[in-house]
């Protein structure tokens, strides 16, 4: 971790919190794709595919000052970086398109 030892300190407690959420969310979505079947699952397991994507690319980061500037206030933070992720947006774009039949 990059920056003086007490922002490494802060930063440090900070990415532990971070990782704590980004593990709630994935559990709440995991359980959430226990009950569906179909399309809603294929959606469901995209979101904790990308989950999956922001949280290594997050937890890789070694700025303090990334923790410190972005993740203080994490409420809901996890859930919003994945509904503005590319991946998720061309899902939701996907199922408002009308089904044709073949």
């Amino acid at each position: 971790m990059t920056g003086t030892p007490n922002q490494k300190e802060w930063a440090e407690q900070i990415k532990a919190t971070v990782a704590v959420e980004f593990d709630r969310v994935a559990n709440a979505l995991t359980a959430v794709a226990n009950r569906q079947t179909g399309r809603d699952l294929l959606d469901t397991q995209t979101a904790i595919e990308i989950l999956q994507e922001i949280r290594i690319g997050v937890m890789a980061r070694e700025d303090s000052g990334y923790f410190i500037r972005n993740w203080q206030d994490i409420d809901a933070q996890v859930r919003r970086m994945i509904v503005l992720h590319p991946r998720h947006n061309s899902m939701r774009a996907a199922r408002r398109k009308p089904e044709t039949d073949p």
